[in-house]
């Protein structure tokens, strides 16, 4: 007899008796399937799902319709490998190791190909890794999607070998990372001219050039690029036959590559998008407030796959029940950590949010914030961002433009905003009596939290300590 299809049958059978009532329906079925399908570098709020007015994205928004929207969905550190490497461990960036951009995770760090291979997976990834070392991110290389977010152009995809993946014959279901590279910059794809620069609608944490009009312009474009990918991807999983078994989550990642997303802790640099399509499981076309993190995927998925959570060293929590059913709430607080070495001078930030304030603490409030690829260049440029110096000579001629310059790169020691009432986080509470006692309990949590993970706070965001991590020799 087969000992595979033996060993998956006892792992479901077990789950089956452990459980009742709507947890047995669940368990009862196979193992799902699983498709992550990752964004890179998409401000949540730039897509019409979340508000945004003027990206096109059809395919998006017909996935959002077949399955659940989270309103509040968070990653821990807005940059590019922290941020994966939390999704696919489970842990926070302290715990895993990657607390920064261009690092490396701790070399016994244990992430998806080892929860749900464990289980009886197949665990796949297309397209870019950004994730290392790969003794902790194990996974099996599927060719199809081009692994460099920095190429102009991107290589044409071919979606071959990902539907031969998930076509796969045998008794072991799949887990796939589809990581595209768009919007990420530079901003070369998609048809510019679907955005004409008089017809957007800047947000107000822009400087309103023409330069910046361009610029957005073209990340516009690669949004819809990209929504053309999820819509391929979607195809080729229901031309496999496996649309009914599969989980899709579709994520934005984190920030866009615009002063105020990317490489900060407000809002719109850690709040990411999150769809989760499975039919007949998830609900369709409907929205929760549920709380969630990426650190909280890769449990939610070894419990849907039969496995326990409590098996694994997790930060995250399973939200399988907020997965299933759109009023049940999952956490309290999402937290977030900067550390901007080696993308600038160090300046430590720190947040917590619980969906409606957030609350962010400056740890070096008398340095001024410097991110190298917004307001500096390099070589001939094409990853870093021209308008910048066109916002600096504006904001001599209007106080917008200079408040807009002085907010990014002159902080307070703590910033408090109703995020649910100013999404842009534009109007700082900090000071305003009325919020005191919202703010000292956002405080006191994120204090908790730094101590549970260890966060040493200022010291982290060292050269010393970026280059022991990229080594594997992490220092904290």
């Amino acid at each position: 007899m087969n000992t595979r299809l033996v060993s998956r049958a006892t792992r479901v059978l077990c789950s089956i008796l452990t459980l009742s009532g709507t947890d047995v329906l669940l368990n009862a079925a196979e193992q799902p399937n699983v498709l992550i399908v990752i964004a890179d570098d998409c401000t949540h709020n730039d897509l019409p799902l979340y508000g945004g007015r003027n990206a096109k994205t059809p395919h998006i928004d017909q996935l959002a319709g077949e399955g659940l929207l989270f309103n509040h969905a968070y990653l821990s550190e807005a940059m590019c490998q922290p941020c994966r490497s939390e999704m696919y461990s489970g842990q926070h960036p302290m715990r895993n190791g990657a607390a920064w951009n261009h690092s490396g995770s701790r070399p016994d760090t244990k992430s998806l190909p080892h929860y749900l291979g464990s289980l009886g997976y197949r665990v796949g990834l297309s397209g870019k890794v950004h994730v290392t070392p790969k003794s902790a991110f194990p996974f099996e290389k599927v060719e199809g999607f081009d692994p460099s977010c920095v190429r102009a152009p991107t290589q044409a995809h071919d979606l071959g070998a990902i539907k031969r993946f998930m076509a796969k014959e045998g008794d072991e279901p799949f887990c796939l990372v589809v990581a595209l590279v768009e919007p990420h910059v530079p901003w070369v794809m998609g048809d510019r001219s679907q955005y004409p620069d008089d017809q957007i609608d800047l947000p107000p944490y822009l400087v309103d050039t023409e330069v910046t009009r361009d610029a957005f312009a073209r990340y516009l474009a690669e949004i819809t690029y990209m929504d053309q990918q999820v819509g391929e991807i979607m195809d080729t999983l229901k031309a496999t036959g496996k649309t009914k078994e599969t989980l899709v989550l579709f994520t934005s990642e984190q920030g866009s590559q615009f002063p105020g997303c990317k490489w900060t802790n407000w809002d719109n640099g850690v709040h990411t998008a999150l769809i989760a399509r499975w039919p007949g499981r998830v609900p369709s076309g409907k929205r929760t407030d549920a709380i969630v993190q990426y650190a909280d995927f890769a449990p939610t998925l070894v419990d849907l796959a039969g496995g326990d959570p409590a098996d694994f060293e997790f930060d995250g929590t399973s939200f399988r029940e907020a997965l299933i059913d759109e009023t049940r709430p999952h956490r309290d607080f999402a937290y977030g950590i900067h550390n901007n070495i080696p993308e600038g001078p160090a300046y430590p930030i720190r947040t917590i949010t619980n969906g409606e304030f957030r609350y962010i603490r400056n740890l070096s409030p008398d340095d001024i914030y410097i991110e190298k690829h917004l307001m500096g260049t390099r070589g001939d440029g094409a990853l870093n961002n021209p308008y910048w110096s066109t916002w600096v000579f504006e904001s001599g001629q209007t106080g917008e433009a200079e408040r807009i310059v002085k907010r990014y790169m002159k902080r307070p020691a703590e910033q408090l905003y109703r995020t649910s009432e100013d999404p842009y986080e534009m109007v700082d509470l900090v000071g305003d009596p009325r919020y005191s006692k919202i703010k000292a309990t956002l405080s006191r949590e994120l204090d908790h939290w730094m101590h549970e993970q260890n966060d040493p706070g200022t010291p982290l965001d060292t050269r010393e300590a970026h280059a022991a991590a990229k080594k594997g020799e992490h220092i904290y």
